[in-house]
């Protein structure tokens, strides 16, 4: 036997168990990962999904008439897209640590100014000021914390960043409603408490701005020159994918209530399970991707989402309303991990251009689903309210958006092949294109 294969064979055992400690989390990933949770939970989870069961207290308590409330929602989102577009530029003047912190804080004080209806004006500035938060967290927190997490955990940290929009989600049906028995402004109060606890818990845990040197980018190699256009491609569906969840966000419990004749507190029961499922959608979808890479959990992501939505507008069986409520409420927020990964993929060594890419797909997100929202509450209106019509439209967005990724990343794998087949076939190619 020779001295070179006897000496690496005893290699080969000794370097898995290093390899294994060098992907493990240690205490300031696990501490950046649960900060990363705040802020999705504070900006988004409470800051855009507590309001919802909110309204109709507004409106019987006589804060604001029915139409105010309506746009006091609208300016969350009108918010959200100005953060999204801002979230950048603001980077530029202050390190992430300090700005994602004074996100953090002025979400809370938004809470605490809406338990004051002073004026219309005064509480659409404070909502306005919370969703621009939530807008800016949303494309700063990832792309802060991922950097210094091994590159096969990433799926598993990204899911459990976003997993505070599930909580946000669950405490909507849930613990809002139990505040409500207080009163409005007790709810606000007790909203922002909340809000600055989770801000004072996270404070420490946001990770400086240069990552550890021994944290290796993952092994992908990209093809610069046809990237941009599947980059694109997925802006654009990442756009139609907000085209395909809004509907159920806005018509899911009145569904149910309304249109399946079942009643307030059936519809209720519904959000709830919408919400419990939205806990562990991001978890799970982060981990598909790390075992099958984000391009195919992506694609199946989008397809169950499709036939969850379509399954809406074909059948009123409690059960099968059910399962697509599970379905679609796990991924709510789950398709967010797996569309911020899908960058880190086609751009794997450029955290600067990671950002911008993130930063242009939350914004497409942002901006559709603001036109969403007042596009399909036209068509329920002018359709004689048919909910059939709505899902529908959500439906065809969801397969449009699938067709658009499969044949973008056809087109991508051509490319690569042909660059692949003109270089000299003596040379190893040095990682595989993941799809």
């Amino acid at each position: 036997m020779s001295t070179t294969s006897a000496a690496a064979a005893p290699n080969k055992p000794t370097n898995q168990p290093a390899n294994r400690q060098k992907d493990r989390l240690d205490g300031a990933a696990w501490m950046a990962t649960l900060a990363g949770m705040a802020g999705s939970l504070v900006a988004v989870g409470l800051a855009r999904f507590a309001y919802s069961p909110l309204v109709p207290s507004l409106i019987e308590a006589h804060w604001f008439s029915a139409g105010d409330a309506v746009t006091l929602g609208a300016a969350n989102f009108a918010g959200y897209l100005a953060g999204a577009l801002l979230g950048r530029p603001m980077a530029g003047l202050l390190p992430n640590r300090a700005l994602l912190r004074l996100l953090m804080l002025a979400t809370s004080l938004a809470f605490i100014a809406c338990a004051y209806p002073l004026s219309l004006g005064w509480f659409f500035a404070w909502r306005f000021v919370s969703g621009l938060a939530g807008g800016a967290i949303m494309v700063l927190v990832a792309t802060s914390i991922l950097p210094h997490i091994p590159a096969s955990r990433r799926g598993f940290v990204s899911g459990m960043i976003f997993l505070g929009i599930g909580l946000g989600i669950a405490a909507s049906g849930t613990a809002v409603p139990a505040l409500m028995r207080l009163g409005l402004h007790e709810t606000w109060l007790g909203l922002g408490g909340l809000s600055l606890l989770l801000t004072a818990l996270s404070w420490f845990g946001w990770p400086p701005s240069a990552p550890p040197q021994d944290i290796a980018a993952p092994a992908v190699e990209h093809a610069p020159r046809h990237e941009g256009g599947v980059l694109r491609s997925l802006y654009a569906e990442y756009a139609l994918n907000a085209l395909g969840l809004v509907p159920v966000m806005l018509l899911l419990v009145d569904y149910v209530a309304r249109g399946l004749h079942q009643g307030a507190d059936v519809g209720a029961y519904y959000w709830v399970l919408y919400g419990v499922a939205s806990v562990a959608g991001p978890v799970a979808a982060g981990s598909l991707a790390d075992r099958i890479g984000y391009g195919a959990a992506y694609r199946i992501a989008l397809l169950l989402q499709a036939v969850a939505v379509a399954t809406l507008a074909l059948s009123g069986h409690p059960l099968v309303v059910g399962a697509a409520t599970v379905v679609l409420g796990a991924l709510t927020p789950g398709i967010v991990p797996l569309v911020l990964g899908r960058i880190h993929e086609l751009l794997p060594h450029g955290q600067t251009e990671q950002r911008a890419a993130w930063s242009r797909a939350t914004t497409a997100f942002a901006l559709f689903q603001a036109l969403a929202g007042y596009g399909y509450s036209y068509l329920f209106t002018h359709s004689g309210e048919s909910y059939a019509a709505v899902f529908l439209c959500g439906t065809v967005a969801l397969v449009i958006a699938l067709g658009a990724d499969i044949v973008a990343n056809a087109r991508r794998r051509r490319h690569a092949g042909k660059d692949l087949a003109g270089k000299d076939q003596t040379a190893k190619p040095a990682a595989v294109i993941r799809s």
